[in-house]
């Protein structure tokens, strides 16, 4: 008799509202692998090609080099043709990733580029042939993926025009092919202020890429460093969409509020609405954004704050179930606070690379491990794996605007696109 009260009440104090489903969340799957495979191929170059070599060994501290013009040639024919019908042609270099804010920094960054194929058989450089299948001009990023589709086709190469916008410059970069027969999967942009630059770099020390393969071989992830020192999301979101436009992959780590908290310069409720912005357009999109928390710092002016801005994070984790927690670098920090540097704020270089490595185990745990489907279970809104009271209770709250639903697909009891009151009548009905 009590249920059937609270049941009645329920229904009685819903308001007739028609609330979108969000997206589900794709990494309840593991990312298909999209493995390097261009690593140690034979590699030409025009006029240094004593480094070719070195933009496609192991080693992301060594580059390929080269006065402009110039171009970087791979070999892929001994690769097998189905681990390569479609490839990512990524290349990466030094500079900060965009030049934005009072750090600009382009170091040999390639702006005037082509990526071209070439059907000939391996074994000889083929001087004809080539056919462009991508041309880039007036670029400013510090690193870039191509997607490519290279069935039929044994060579691959970047020709570079302009390095820094200039004519006559050197180039340097690392560039490495992946398959991404199966879609482009397995691909992350870490965007952030100098924390991400300096924890999230691929070029010294080891790299998130290379603590998750040692984790588990089947996996060498595409990287991007999307750090830029000194800004804040409010720069983040007036940058997103262009940063946004020229990523293909799938992950998208969204790692401000440093320089926001540092004197509470926009306040916690602004960098609350700026990082929101940002998950929506990376959801909109069809992608999967990370949110880490804030690291901790001893700095008085940074440290005051923090409180109130990682509050905002665990707030946006309430709001959006389709967010993979990052790394809690609050807790870790606060705990190993040897991890930072002189100014109380960045870390140390050995705080960095445990960033990396915590990163990669971190992201292995939530993501690549999550081979689970979610259970189907119809009604249970709070996604615990089966159908009661809770549930209805639960989508009265959501339908209120008062809280979240951890499973909304099975809420949606009616099947039609929505969840809304008439849900919630139909879950009475089948508790009764």
């Amino acid at each position: 008799m009590k249920s059937g009260k609270l049941l009645t009440a329920a229904i009685a104090a819903a308001t007739l509202l028609t609330v979108p489903m969000p997206v589900s969340a794709d990494h309840a799957t593991a990312p298909i692998p999209n493995p390097v495979i261009s690593r140690n191929c034979p590699a030409y170059s025009g006029s240094n090609p004593a480094t070719a070599s070195a933009g496609n060994d192991e080693h992301y501290f060594s580059f390929w080099n080269a006065q402009c013009p110039d171009y970087l040639a791979y070999d892929l024919s001994e690769v097998p043709p189905e681990n390569r019908r479609v490839i990512d042609a990524v290349w990466y270099c030094t500079s900060a990733y965009d030049v934005v804010g009072m750090y600009v920094n382009r170091n040999m960054e390639p702006s005037d580029y082509t990526i071209e194929i070439n059907a000939a058989p391996g074994g000889d450089y083929p001087e004809t042939g080539w056919e462009v299948v991508e041309t880039v001009s007036g670029n400013a990023l510090a690193s870039r993926q191509h997607v490519v589709a290279f069935d039929g086709y044994n060579w691959i190469r970047i020709c570079i025009d302009k390095a820094d916008d200039k004519e006559g410059s050197t180039a340097m970069i690392n560039f490495d092919i992946h398959d991404v027969s199966e879609g482009v999967s397995d691909s992350w942009l870490f965007l952030g202020d100098s924390i991400t630059a300096g924890g999230m770099n691929n070029c010294y020390g080891t790299g998130f890429a290379t603590h998750l393969h040692a984790l588990d071989e089947r996996y060498f992830p595409i990287q991007e460093n999307g750090g830029i020192g000194g800004i804040t999301s409010k720069d983040g979101l007036e940058h997103i969409d262009g940063w946004l436009s020229t990523y293909p992959g799938r992950y998208v780590s969204i790692a401000y509020g440093t320089n926001d908290a540092w004197g509470n310069q926009i306040g916690a409720a602004q960098y609350y609405e700026n990082t929101k912005s940002m998950i929506d357009k990376v959801l909109a999109l069809g992608k999967v954004p990370v949110l880490p928390k804030i690291p901790h710092a001893e700095e008085p002016g940074v440290a005051d704050y923090l409180d109130d801005y990682n509050a905002m994070i665990d707030r946006l984790y309430d709001e959006y179930p389709e967010v993979v927690p990052g790394p809690d670098f609050d807790a870790i920090l606060t705990e190993h606070p040897e991890y930072l540097s002189g100014d109380g704020v960045h870390p140390n270089s050995e705080g960095y690379e445990e960033m990396r490595r915590i990163w990669a185990e971190t992201m292995y745990d939530r993501v690549y491990q999550n081979n689970s489907e979610v259970t189907a279970v119809k009604g249970d809104a709070n996604g615990d794996g089966v159908f009661d009271l809770v549930d209805l209770i639960a989508l009265q709250k959501y339908l209120h605007l008062q809280g979240t639903l951890k499973n909304a697909g099975n809420a949606d009891v009616y099947q039609d696109g929505t969840v809304d009151v008439f849900d919630l009548g139909l879950m009475k009905r089948m508790l009764l």
